[in-house]
């Protein structure tokens, strides 16, 4: 908390303050360390990512670049986040990354006088760590946020982590290593230019890989965005065109009575903030049984049938997939939405977790019921992949409404 109290910079996430609750006042309030944050009402910036497809190159450009500056202020500061993953990039209202969790971070540099140490502990998540953590050896911690940064960029633009591990344990790393992992897909749909970065950032030898000012002189770095300019609705367009081209926001937002949008008494649409306009142009709000909702996550769907019917049927596919889950406490009064805790692993070895709510909803002459999927724990392109298999399993599926 220290740590992110002291990193104020428009790419990281506002820490506003924090407060403890003892025990004594248990009556009163839950005991634990509440912290304030900055909201992040654009959500997760991968939850808008296609699987295997990721965005285009000026999306993750744009976004690269942020997280660049966001990351260079942070080395700045002496401090090393270790921990960057999709998970932890977030995006406001107007669409502007944001870097989060600070839980693994570490000071490695006093900036009085520059003078840095190594640091020993191992931490971050699979996929995403850099390789010098696989010994026991104390490790510089700019190149290991380097190293992330190289995933996180492949990431965006291929919708997909490059591999498990960074070990010989795993087939992918092993052929990055001999080379021959680059004529296969998707690392030979990457342009060359994009590509020496990517590698660049992805050298194994810490002490040979890409620093910070290298990536700021890098060619594919030093280009002007061409999103930077364009508007918001532009922007949150680009962003989820993968998720148009696939489907999946066919689904996400089917026009359901009442879902569109929003009007004004003579049934003009009503002109929304720029911030707004982000926000309402990625779907970001859903029509409820309780009226216009907004909703962070694009994994959700309406269906023909009601809650009681939808929660077997999933319940029925979740157990086909192998995906774990248990029933929540009922929650009082009518209409309440039925609840499922859902849990397990990706591909990549990765743990999930997160909610699945259904409720009942009713509208004009239609009536059936809304799902919503809300990962808290976990990869959200895995989450993205279980929301996509769920609706397209054979029992669920014939009940979905599309676009």
């Amino acid at each position: 908390m220290k740590i992110h109290a002291a990193l104020k910079h428009r790419n990281i996430l506002e820490f506003i303050s924090a407060v403890v609750v003892e025990p004594k006042y248990k009556h009163h309030y839950i005991p634990g360390i509440y912290m304030l944050l900055e909201f992040a009402a654009g959500g997760d910036l991968f939850d808008k990512i296609a699987p295997d497809v990721g965005t285009g190159e000026e999306v993750a450009h744009l976004y690269f670049k942020q997280l660049l500056d966001g990351m260079d202020f942070i080395h700045s500061q002496g401090v090393c986040h270790r921990d960057l993953k999709p998970e932890n990039l977030l995006l406001d209202a107007a669409g502007t990354l944001k870097i989060s969790d600070f839980g693994l971070s570490a000071v490695y540099k006093l900036k009085e006088n520059g003078r840095t140490r190594l640091l020993s502990e191992r931490c971050g998540s699979l996929p995403y760590i850099a390789p010098e953590l696989n010994s026991s050896a104390p490790y510089q911690a700019e190149p290991v946020d380097a190293w992330g940064m190289g995933v996180i960029l492949f990431t965006l633009l291929a919708g997909n982590t490059p591999w498990d591990e960074p070990t010989d344990r795993s087939p992918e790393y092993s052929r990055y290593l001999s080379g021959e992992i680059f004529n296969e897909v998707p690392w030979s749909r990457l342009g060359t230019n994009v590509l020496s970065l990517i590698c660049g950032l992805l050298t194994v030898e810490p002490e040979k890989r890409m620093t910070l000012p290298d990536v700021y002189a890098h060619p594919w770095c030093m280009r002007q965005s061409q999103l930077a300019s364009q508007s918001v609705h532009a922007l949150a367009e680009q962003l989820t065109q993968s998720l148009r081209d696939n489907g999946d926001l066919m689904y996400a937002n089917p026009e359901v009575s009442g879902t569109g949008t929003r009007k004004d008494a003579d049934g003009d649409d009503i002109m929304l903030s720029a911030q707004s306009q982000f926000t309402q142009s990625l779907l970001l709000f859903s029509q409820t049984q309780s009226g216009r909702k907004y909703m962070p996550h694009l994994t959700r769907f309406y269906t023909s049938i009601g809650p009681g019917i939808l929660i077997d049927l999933i319940k029925e596919s979740l157990e086909s997939l192998g995906v774990k889950y248990k029933d929540a406490p009922a929650i009082e009064g009518q209409g309440a939405p039925i609840r499922l805790r859902l849990g397990g692993y990706d591909k990549r070895k990765i743990m999930f977790k997160g909610w699945l709510e259904v409720e009942n909803y009713n509208h004009s002459e239609f009536s059936g019921a809304f799902c919503v999927m809300q990962r808290d724990v976990g990869n959200p392109i895995s989450w993205r992949q279980l929301w996509k298999t769920l609706i397209m399993s054979p029992t669920v599926s014939p009940h979905v409404l599309r676009k």
